[in-house]
């Protein structure tokens, strides 16, 4: 089992090894469509429990009391509990996921998922105004990320096991596996290429399987087929959008605005969302949750155009401040929401001004929801597969097209606004690359470039060992003193010194040798380019040692060496 392990290892090593990354997407596929499934089955069971039913929708149906105090209350015990952990085990979500595809190589902690599924499960089931596909992204992702941990696999398919799992959550919680594979490409890994796109496309096929057999509630959204009933609604459709950029910018603003309260202890902000939530939903109770019922009802069109439009303005509200002050929910399903709100209170408006031109109003919901979506995300050809994946109309898709134009254009050209993760990247300071370079350096594995000709000898060399240097010839030797890495020098100096300087009888001392010297530092032998690069920066060194720890001796294993002229030799050949 362990040479499999380490064959497949190897095979992974290679990015364009297609076959090796399909059983992985396959894998992860199926982890991260049970994870999620797992994290909404808590969600109902936990919201059950105060009397929510509806899979932990139906807050509508509480006491007056409630609707206030369970917001309020759960939002306040669940800041005293983030209050127990250190800063850096709250960082859940979407944001979570990129900053570590960047910084830590695709190393997602496992602290950090269990906040997420427990946190996310809590404050979902008291009623805090969010949504759980954030949640299902985090969660999808890092049970893959711990599985190729846990496995020891490379960290260039680490990336590759985290796109599987946001692919597979976005998949499995609407079941739309097209739009989970474009959603992984645009917004995780930022990249398209066939070898990244054959197991990404297994993971959201495996993991909306899982959803269909396994979720006891079926369908999210139930949506007919539907059609654009004439051209000249194309500028109404326009205007649409650009609502919707407005209120996509409004909330981002908004958001900002909340995160700056940072300094705040997380109890008290906590509090400050929970009974903002909890107040609002004195009047409008159908913004407590994720809200897929009021939006499911509004697709029926059984909510006024009155209350749509109180709905989003107040679920637009609740949302921003909720994520802003670093709640553990989701802001898609928020969004899609408050899309479809506008968008139904304008297909009202327009049956009511044009009534012989008009599209039904679920027409004008749907693309509302494409397009507050694609804003938010910054992911408009993931809102577009969404939409018809869930209409099951192909046609649908340009007026959807259009409007989510006029939003992002509304949203990043009119009030300069970036997507929600992107700002709160910014705000936190963290930079997440994505140029070709980078993408490079990310996805290559240390081996396919280390120079492997390399031995270990000591500082103090005796004169037996000058022989075995003289047939291997080796391209670098790396000085050590007892188990001390100390530095390294080019072999073909080494043996020109030792051919001068060598006495047959005492042996030679490496420290007197007037050769060029290179720092180095250790990487494991799991490390990406990236990596190294980041290493050798951040250590100030000229070369890295790649290590494995032996499993039997717990000793390290010397695997080779790596220059930055080594890397950037690579890098120019590729780019």
């Amino acid at each position: 089992m362990r040479r499999i392990l380490a064959n497949y290892r190897r095979k992974l090593t290679n990015y364009e090894s297609v076959v090796a990354y399909s059983l992985l997407g396959l894998i992860g596929g199926l982890a991260s469509g049970a994870v999620v499934l797992a994290f909404e089955l808590a969600i109902s069971a936990a919201a059950g429990l105060w009397g929510v039913g509806d899979g932990g929708e139906a807050f509508e149906a509480l006491p007056r009391w409630l609707l206030f105090a369970l917001p309020a209350g759960g939002a306040l015990l669940l800041g005293l509990a983030y209050h127990l952990l250190a800063p850096e085990d709250r960082e859940t979500g979407i944001v979570h996921v990129l900053s570590r595809m960047h910084s830590h190589y695709g190393v997602l902690p496992l602290r950090n998922a269990l906040v997420q599924f427990i946190g996310g499960t809590f404050a979902l089931a008291t009623g805090q105004s969010g949504g759980r596909e954030g949640p299902g992204v985090h969660l999808g992702g890092a049970v893959n990320s711990l599985l190729g941990q846990r496995l020891g696999l490379p960290n260039n398919s680490l990336r590759v096991l985290i796109a599987c799992g946001t692919a597979g959550g976005i998949a499995a919680a609407f079941n739309t596996p097209l739009a989970g594979v474009i959603f992984a490409m645009e917004v995780i890994i930022a990249e398209y290429s066939v070898v990244g796109f054959i197991p990404v496309i297994l993971a959201a096929v495996s993991a909306s399987a899982v959803s269909q057999i396994f979720s006891p509630a079926g369908a999210v959204f139930v949506i007919r087929s539907l059609q654009l009933e004439s051209l000249l609604e194309i500028p109404y459709i326009m205007l649409l959008g650009v609502v919707c950029g407005i209120s996509v910018a409004l909330f981002v603003w908004i958001s900002k605005w909340a995160t700056r309260l940072s300094h705040w202890p997380v109890s008290l902000r906590f509090a400050l969302a929970g009974l903002l939530t909890g107040s609002l939903a004195l009047a409008v109770p159908q913004i407590l949750g994720v809200g897929y019922d009021t939006l499911n009802d509004a697709l029926h069109g059984q909510v006024a155009m009155q209350t749509l439009l109180v709905i989003a303005l107040a679920k637009l509200l609740a949302t921003a401040v909720s994520c802003g002050v670093g709640m553990p929910i989701g802001l898609i399903g928020p969004n899609l929401l408050i899309g479809a709100c506008i968008g139904g209170a304008m297909g009202i408006a327009g049956g009511w001004i044009q009534p012989e031109l008009a599209s039904d109003p679920t027409v004008y919901i749907v693309i509302g929801m494409a397009a507050a979506m694609g804003t938010v995300l910054n992911a408009p050809l993931a809102a577009i597969l969404a939409v018809v994946e869930l209409t099951h109309t192909v046609s649908i898709a340009m007026p959807a097209m259009l409007a989510i134009v006029a939003a992002t254009l509304t949203h990043t050209g009119v009030f300069r606004q970036r997507s929600a993760h992107q700002t709160a990247l910014r705000q936190l300071q963290r930079m997440v690359p994505d140029d070709p370079l980078n993408q490079l350096l990310h996805r290559t594995d240390v081996s396919s470039t280390m120079d492997v000709r390399v031995v270990r000898v000591p500082i103090l060399l005796a004169a037996e060992d000058i022989e075995p240097l003289l047939e291997f010839t080796p391209t670098w030797c790396l000085v050590e003193r007892g188990s001390e890495d100390l530095y390294l020098v080019k072999g073909d100096e080494l043996l020109a010194w030792l051919s001068e300087n060598m006495d047959e009888e005492e042996g030679a001392d490496l420290g007197e040798a007037g050769i060029r010297r290179w720092s180095i530092a250790a990487v494991p032998v799991q490390a990406t380019l990236r990596q190294a690069m980041d290493t050798m920066r951040k250590q100030t060194v000229e070369a890295v040692c790649i290590y494995e720890r032996s499993a039997a001796s717990g000793k390290r294993i010397l695997h080779g060496v790596l220059t930055r002229e080594t890397i950037e030799e690579f890098s120019l050949a590729r780019l």
